[in-house]
């Protein structure tokens, strides 16, 4: 069957047509750009890219199918994908469906056939644009109308949050952790399982006497999109649990904790989404890490913060804690799904900050 001709229209007026696949239907979000070399699933089903168009960087996507036991949250939703070349004939003994089949049922657009290096030049110099996947003969102007009359949704946290709590035990569980799920993947709670933690994930906006009920060991602040600056109710429940319990935050979850110690989130442009270096300060080693971030701490000095990690080569801090609050969070996605394993250890780290606070 003939695949229909679409485009990505930018809002600066560019246009980039191609082959659309996925859900033949339009859509008008921000874009991004991703440089992982492999992981187009977990990409797909990260609620951190929640109504993002993410163009991948890497020419051949789709080329092992979808698998069941890989997805990062139960529905996908990414706003659209932008492809240089989809392959829908996977070769791989595990897949259970086509990248273009699993798209299609989630209702998602996508494009193949774009230069996907000039669109990530454009993006790269432009920020974030906004963007919309649509007919090939569309006007260009009407595009951008419908580009003009879409604002940026400052709501996604609560559109990918649960919304009651769920649970997921081990057997013969050593720690309880309560993760806020601000868009968690679901690989942190299998990580936190295998080193034996019941965990139970409860909605973003959970008071934490309701958190202090279930009698935790450890809280943990979960990635997700937009930025803390968009998650008050976040923010208002880590200085409510700030020194009464040991807190890890990723993503979203550690700008949450930075924001409450004082440190001063900024914006990144095009932002890094992919994998990139990153150094541990403590031993000088330079570790890949995968990071999903539009907005960064170019420092924590004036705060009660020590810096653990820093961005090769810019230098600025992507992880960092407080000892004495038993508090650390790191902006990288330590279980690395996609992506190298080079920072999963870190994970230990919440676990000896929750065996502290036992022998406390």
């Amino acid at each position: 069957m003939k695949k229909p001709e679409k485009k990505l229209v930018l809002e600066n007026g560019q246009e980039f047509y191609g082959e659309g696949f996925g859900a033949d239907c339009r859509s008008v979000c921000e874009v991004v750009f991703n440089t992982s070399v492999v992981g187009y699933q977990e990409i797909i089903s990260d609620p951190s890219y929640a109504d993002q168009i993410v163009v991948m960087t890497y020419p051949l996507i789709g080329n092992y199918g979808i698998t069941d036991e890989d997805f990062e949250s139960r529905t996908p939703v990414i706003g659209g994908l932008v492809v240089r070349e989809c392959c829908d004939t996977p070769s791989n003994f595990r897949y259970t469906k086509t990248l273009e089949e699993e798209l299609d049922e989630h209702g998602i657009p996508c494009l193949a056939g774009v230069d996907t290096r000039m669109l990530t030049k454009i993006i790269r110099d432009t920020g974030r644009p906004m963007g919309a996947i649509v007919e090939a003969d569309m006007p260009r102007e009407e595009a951008l109308a419908l580009i003009a009359a879409t604002r940026r949704p400052d709501d996604l946290v609560r559109r990918v949050s649960c919304r009651k709590r769920w649970v997921t035990r081990t057997s013969n569980h050593r720690f309880h952790v309560v993760a806020v799920d601000c868009g968690i993947k679901l690989s942190i709670i299998r990580l936190l399982n295998a080193r034996g933690c019941n965990v139970t994930i409860v909605p973003f906006n959970t008071p934490a006497k309701d958190i202090l009920a279930f009698r935790p060991d450890g809280v943990l602040l979960s990635n997700g999109p937009a930025s803390g600056l968009e998650a008050p109710e976040v923010r208002r429940l880590f200085s409510e649990l700030r020194g009464v319990l040991p807190v890890f935050g990723i993503g979203l979850g550690q700008e949450v904790i930075g924001l409450e110690y004082g440190a001063v989130l900024t914006p990144m442009g095009c932002g890094v989404h992919g994998d990139h270096p990153v150094r541990e300060l403590s031993s000088g080693r330079i570790n890949i890490a995968v990071l999903n971030q539009s907005y960064r701490f170019d420092s924590v000095e004036g705060t009660a913060l020590t810096p653990t990690h820093v961005a090769v080569p810019e230098g600025y801090v992507v992880g960092f804690e407080n000892r004495e609050d038993k508090v650390a969070g790191v902006q990288f996605h330590l279980e690395s799904a996609p992506g190298p394993q080079d920072n999963i250890a870190l994970f230990d780290k919440f676990i000896q900050m929750m065996e502290e606070q036992q022998h406390a």
